[in-house]
């Protein structure tokens, strides 16, 4: 159910392909009807796996908290912890937690992988990160609507809310910003995934507007430096401003458009919900948002 795929399952459970196999056959044969079938994308569960994998997925995560360590000692328990966040996030949480982290002698060892989607769940379900920490209206809403059995839990960091953002000295600056001037400007267009459209397009879609995206990069500091040397506008929130270490060369003004407010969450996956280290770790990533360097 979490890989998807024969070859995964057996890397996962340091066992041979045939014998993975084998073993789903005689999974099969127990419960009388099959669980899974072959697809040209992998092993697609039947209507029987989908009914039985919340009960299953429950009894797993008590299995490991039975078999979890009784405690976590940052200053005496090695970790290796694997977080998905952009740019801009990171260069906000990481200087904090870091921080927190030598204060605790922590053994622990953080990696921060790049995070080129708006919806994290398939690299928590493949346990590729430990933490995705960032804005997933999409995720965070299929989590809301599957209640206890869903196999991701979330906790919000902060809010934040979206902004123009141009150079000192841009025709547009120091004025209110009309739906026209926005409109009618270039824009600079910061997309993870690196689609061409997003969440202001759809909003001027609504209004029967449209704009014209000149350029469309995946970095917050990119942007800045690209819009601090050219007319160029972009859209950003504005927590993330100061993330491009630019925020006294760069220009603020409130948009013309109603837009959803940013809110920063972090994604993990129910099977490390109680696990001492990682309990740990949302704790000081939480602290860290609260307490930005």
């Amino acid at each position: 159910m979490a890989e998807g795929s024969l070859t995964r399952a057996a890397q996962a459970l340091a066992m041979t392909q045939p014998a993975v196999s084998h073993a789903l056959k005689r999974l099969h044969d127990a419960v009388g009807e099959p669980l899974f079938t072959r697809t040209a994308t992998g092993m697609r569960p039947t209507p029987r796996a989908e009914a039985l994998w919340p009960h299953v997925r429950g009894a797993l995560a008590a299995l490991r908290r039975a078999l979890a360590p009784p405690g976590y000692r940052p200053d005496a328990d090695p970790v290796n912890f694997r977080l998905a966040m952009v740019d801009a996030t990171a260069a906000l949480l990481m200087p904090p937690l870091v921080a927190a982290i030598e204060r605790a002698r922590s053994l622990a060892n953080l990696r921060v992988l790049p995070l080129a989607t708006r919806d994290p769940r398939a690299l928590l379900e493949r346990a590729e990160v430990d933490l995705a920490i960032g804005y997933f209206p999409q995720a965070l809403a299929a989590i809301v609507a599957e209640g206890p059995d869903s196999a991701l839990r979330h906790a919000r960091l902060y809010d934040t809310e979206y902004v123009g953002v141009m150079r000192r000295g841009h025709p547009l600056a120091g004025r209110a910003l009309t739906l026209d001037d926005f409109c009618a400007a270039h824009h600079l267009l910061v997309s993870f995934s690196g689609r061409a459209q997003g969440f202001v397009d759809e909003a001027l879609a609504a209004l029967g507007r449209q704009r014209r995206v000149v350029l469309t990069v995946n970095q917050f500091f990119t942007a800045g430096r690209v819009v601090l040397g050219s007319d160029l506008l972009t859209v950003l929130p504005a927590g993330f401003v100061e993330a491009t270490g630019l925020q006294d060369r760069l220009v603020t003004a409130a948009l013309p458009l109603r837009l959803p407010r940013v809110q920063v969450e972090m994604l993990w996956h129910l099977r490390r919900d109680d696990d001492p280290a990682h309990a740990w770790l949302r704790r000081e990533v939480a602290q860290a948002a609260a307490r930005p360097a």
